[in-house]
């Protein structure tokens, strides 16, 4: 992982969990951001990747660096300040990512610790970029940038020109989500086998909450949540990953399922104009009854695109559909890289 080939370096804080075994092997080969060190908890420090971990995905186990040494995370031992990808849970996240940002590192965290502090932008290029201008308000040499909730995604992408064309007055979710979004080991075989299970954590409060800052507007005060109502509730599925919701849109003025479609199918956002992770087109489309799936739907636009299906009238929202995404890679890893990529591109790491 030495050398300097013109990529931006990039350090995986968490590397040996779910999340950051996923971003290492995104960053693998990644055209722009070059994997310069793998970093991890204080029992894991000082053993090689392959001792520190079990690799939990397919293809080349421990992403072909399995001999590469586990280095604490801690910013004084990991040279100059650059950028850092933090797949760390949020009890660590809640002292570490803090500790890169004052030593001067440009922290792109996938954890919950910050995602709500006013200045810190909760972002998905295709919604809100502008929102990275909240990093100029944090006090520290460097800063944090975070990316949603897994379920919040495909939630929030689809909602986007909604809200910019027509406006959204309520939004109602029921979210079916992939057991690997609660990371290894994770959910009780006793509770998923032959099972669903009302998610035990806070995923629905998330739910409520991330969506309307994100789809927000940006002021000299800070974001402005977008005025709309929201309700969630989310449920454990035995489904190994792809989350799907289902979502009840009202809009502020009348939307047929074809008005609809047409906006998401032309929606673009020049944010990501040349990033590497950013999929084209951003949404699918299917007509199916049965689809959007998790088994042949996740992996569309490489795990970063969003699967839209059985969009209908309904009676009480007046406008019904499916949406599903990889929650590992668009929800997660995938995020994370794609903020990374367009941090580099404007400049903003410190």
């Amino acid at each position: 992982m030495s050398g300097n080939d013109g990529r931006r370096p990039v350090v995986v804080l968490g590397a040996t969990g779910m999340v950051g075994q996923r971003a290492v092997t995104l960053l693998r080969g990644h055209p722009t951001l070059r994997l310069a060190g793998l970093a991890a908890s204080e029992r894991s420090a000082g053993k090689s990747y392959r001792e520190a971990c079990r690799w939990h995905l397919g293809g080349e186990p421990y992403a072909g660096l399995g001999d590469e040494p586990i280095l604490p995370c801690d910013p004084a031992a990991l040279g100059p300040p650059g950028l850092a990808l933090s797949a760390l849970d949020t009890a660590a996240a809640q002292t570490v990512e803090p500790a890169f940002a004052q030593a001067g590192w440009t922290v792109v965290s996938n954890a919950s610790s910050y995602r709500m502090a006013p200045d810190v932008p909760l972002l998905i290029p295709e919604v809100n970029a502008d929102h990275l201008a909240l990093v100029a308000r944090q006090r520290t040499r460097g800063c944090i940038v975070t990316n949603p909730n897994c379920t919040s995604i495909p939630v929030t992408l689809p909602l986007a020109p909604v809200l910019r064309a027509v406006g959204v007055e309520a939004v109602f979710v029921a979210s079916y989500q992939a057991v690997s979004g609660a990371g290894y080991p994770g959910e009780s075989a006793w509770d998923m086998i032959g099972n669903v299970r009302p998610h035990p954590g806070n995923e629905e409060e998330k739910l409520t909450i991330e969506p309307p800052k994100m789809l927000g507007r940006l002021t000299e005060r800070g974001v402005e949540p977008a005025d709309f109502a929201l309700s969630a509730r989310c449920v454990r599925v035995p489904v190994a990953d792809g989350h799907l919701v289902a979502v009840g849109l009202k809009a502020k003025q009348r939307l047929s399922p074809a008005d609809f479609v047409e906006l998401l199918r032309t929606y673009a956002s020049p944010a990501t104009a040349g990033l590497h992770s950013a999929p084209t087109p951003l949404f699918h489309f299917r007509d199916e009854r049965d689809r959007p799936s998790p088994r042949f739907d996740a992996d569309n636009g490489a795990g970063m695109a969003i699967t839209i299906g059985r969009v209908e009238r309904c009676p009480v929202m007046g406008l019904k559909f499916f949406a599903l995404s990889h929650n590992t890679v668009r929800g997660a890893a995938g995020a994370a890289i794609l903020n990374a990529e367009l941090i580099a591109a404007r400049g903003l790491v410190r």
